[in-house]
């Protein structure tokens, strides 16, 4: 797909999603939201899909929700689209992508700020150019942090920088956000599309069922007790036992070779 306020590219078991507002330096707005939450409902279904890529268009990842937007009314994108304001979409695309049982890259171009740097927080490990900046900029503008905000800011780089970062609404460069913890890797800007891909393809060729079961369990967790974690990993592990993968991966260390996944579900072949 080419066009569009979220571009969609595949490669291979590699899906690329760019948010593609480079004149807004891709301000969210509802059919923005509209369009990624139905691409995202398409992934949860997509098995062949192995890996998700977030970016941004030209030089920002995202400004953060539009401004400028008025008038908005809510508009169907898709079969039992439930509309809503910007906000209600996205929330629910944050969720979704919390939910989808597959790894999400955050490749950050460019400037993340407000509700843009919070969803490329709803992603599960993000890589920055060294020219990407990064700030909860709500205060300047006399609102409060949204898009799960005050969920992942803390629980990245603790509470009291996380007040820090949400009160004085600073912007931060790349080096201070990976030092902190807010991303994981930092990268020329030249080198991140390359970088982005090397480490999506990795993933892509992971256990997939393992990898949706653990980041599950992750977020699930942060919430749950001790006792009900340790609960909730026995499930998982049960499940994982007995994924083709599972074998693979047991085969693959005897035999003294790398492993080759299939991120297939279901019972493995007997051995």
């Amino acid at each position: 797909m080419t066009h569009g306020s979220v571009l969609y590219h595949r490669h291979d078991s590699i899906v690329t999603l760019t948010l593609n507002r480079p004149e807004t330096l891709n301000a969210m707005n509802e059919a923005m939201m509209g369009e990624m939450e139905r691409i995202l409902i398409e992934l949860e279904a997509d098995t062949a899909v192995r890996a998700v890529v977030l970016t941004g268009a030209g030089r920002a990842f995202s400004s953060g929700g539009d401004q400028k937007r008025s008038g908005e009314s809510p508009l169907s994108f898709f079969e039992g689209d439930l509309g809503g304001a910007l906000i209600e979409r996205l929330n629910r695309c944050i969720l979704r992508m919390q939910r989808l049982q597959k790894p999400i890259v955050g490749s950050i171009n460019g400037v993340a700020a407000g509700a843009g740097l919070n969803i490329a927080l709803a992603t599960d490990l993000r890589i920055a150019a060294d020219t990407a900046r990064f700030g909860e900029v709500f205060a300047r503008v006399g609102l409060v942090p949204d898009g799960g905000g005050t969920y992942f800011l803390p629980r990245l780089v603790g509470t009291a920088k996380a007040m820090e970062m949400i009160l004085l609404a600073d912007i931060i460069d790349a080096q201070e956000a990976l030092r902190i913890g807010l991303v994981s890797r930092v990268v020329p800007a030249e080198q991140l599309q390359h970088e982005t891909l090397k480490l999506a393809e990795r993933l892509a060729q992971g256990p997939t069922v393992a990898y949706g079961l653990a980041k599950t369990g992750l977020y699930q967790g942060l919430g749950m007790s001790l006792e009900d974690v340790l609960n909730m990993e026995a499930r998982n592990q049960a499940i994982a036992a007995r994924t083709p993968d599972r074998a693979e991966g047991v085969a693959a260390f005897r035999e003294k070779r790398p492993p080759r996944f299939t991120g297939r579900a279901g019972a493995s072949p007997a051995r």
